[in-house]
């Protein structure tokens, strides 16, 4: 188990210890949402990285790429 352990914490990028320390943080931190759901550690790390302005309508912009994109 420890050397599948190993393989899958290096395609991931990541020491195994640092895997470890952050498997245990989700384990005891208390990540929940207004619905219940668990906030993954990958989720948790994007928070912040862009600044969304407030009313930003995503299915507007997502349809205006779609479109463009197959024009």
């Amino acid at each position: 188990m420890i050397e599948r352990a190993k393989i899958y914490a290096k395609s991931q990028r990541i020491s195994l210890s640092k895997m470890i320390e952050s498997y245990l943080d989700s384990l005891t931190r208390d990540k929940g949402n207004e619905r219940g759901i668990p906030i993954t550690p990958l989720v948790e790390s994007l928070s912040g990285v862009i600044d969304i302005p407030p009313g930003f309508d995503y299915k507007k912009e997502y349809t205006d790429h779609i479109i463009e994109k197959y024009k």
